[in-house]
């Protein structure tokens, strides 16, 4: 897919735009949305992520419209997985709720730029090295199975990395927050670090432990950087208002890391074949092509990325009314016995 330098300026501004005038409401008047309020804008998201691959589909055809569509649904999925996580670190680090969103904005632009680092990175490796795909497909099957070993989604507690610990040895910090500032001064004069350094550390982290992720998966389904990078940013924007709107509902989405690991699964498998099929590596098939490779339409990806992750969210919410259904029941038998 050929953009010309204008239309990716267009989209850059166009992009940058939403995004401030995002950190502008924020900014303006940090509070925790309500529900109606989070469905407005992750439906205001979602229906820009929509009419953007339309105009995919328009100017460049269906094929990259479907590569844009199954980029997007796997970073989304991704997104919603990385917000059990942000869950937790909110929990564990007790930020405020009116100060989440403020928070969660800053997680989201790091994101975005780890996220454009790795994905211009992973353009040049990709156009110079062929032998790259092996490297991402491996990697994703890794990962596919370390979500699969996972099993159903619990929450459990976040355990605090290595810069973490050393953040706390290194620098004095006070017990309360101070806003969303990184400093405060306490009753006796001393300046001290607030606990939002150890949250952002902790956001930070985690944002770069998912681009690791998503960046090999993304290009699994697309090749062009631009559709990489578009399908990443629409799958970031509205993060911040689905955590307040699927708040305790993250839980019940226990199959989620299996569908997840289905997904990335398959596309790391995509992606060894498509390497196969390119193949100039000199120790595999005498570094001739490999014939057999089959070529994975980009139609095929998209049901078994939609049905995959429909299948998952389908069968967590039919388990969790189930678990629900039996905790109602057992006072009962209980209470009988």
């Amino acid at each position: 897919m050929d953009v010309s330098g204008a239309v990716w300026a267009v989209t850059l501004v166009v992009l940058v735009a939403i995004l401030l005038a995002d950190l502008l409401i924020v900014g303006r008047r940090p509070h925790e949305p309500t529900t109606r309020e989070s469905t407005l804008w992750v439906g205001l998201y979602v229906g820009l992520a929509l009419l953007f691959g339309v105009g995919v589909w328009i100017f460049s055809g269906a094929e990259f419209a479907g590569q844009f569509y199954a980029g997007w649904l796997t970073e989304y999925s991704l997104s919603v997985d990385n917000l059990f996580v942000f869950v937790i670190i909110m929990s564990r680090f007790a930020v405020p709720r009116h100060l989440q969103q403020e928070v969660l904005l800053i997680g989201i632009i790091l994101a975005l730029l780890m996220r454009g680092a790795f994905i211009a990175a992973g353009s040049a490796l990709i156009s110079q090295f062929a032998w790259v795909f092996y490297i991402f497909g491996a990697f994703l099957i890794y990962t596919a199975i370390s979500f699969a070993r996972q099993g159903q989604h619990v929450g459990g507690d976040f355990s605090e990395n290595m810069a973490i610990r050393w953040v706390r040895r290194a620098v004095p910090f006070s017990s309360d927050f101070n806003g969303v500032k990184l400093r405060t001064v306490d009753d006796a004069g001393r300046k001290l670090f607030t606990p939002m350094l150890i949250v952002l550390i902790a956001i930070g982290t985690t944002d770069l432990i998912f681009a690791l992720d998503s960046i090999p998966a993304i290009f699994g389904v697309t090749k062009s950087p631009y559709l990489v990078f578009t399908a990443n940013v629409f799958a970031l924007m509205g993060l911040r208002q689905l955590y307040f709107l699927l708040g305790h509902l993250l839980d019940r989405l226990v199959y989620l890391n299996l569908g997840l690991a289905v997904v990335l699964g398959f596309i790391g498998v995509k992606l060894v074949l498509e390497a196969l099929a390119d193949n100039n590596v000199p120790f595999i098939n005498g570094g001739e092509h490999v014939a057999w490779a089959p070529h994975i339409e980009i139609w095929l990806s998209l049901t078994i990325i939609i049905g995959t992750l429909l299948i998952a969210t389908v069968a967590s919410l039919i388990k969790s009314a189930r678990d629900k259904r039996s905790e109602l029941e057992q006072p009962k038998v209980d209470a009988i016995h």
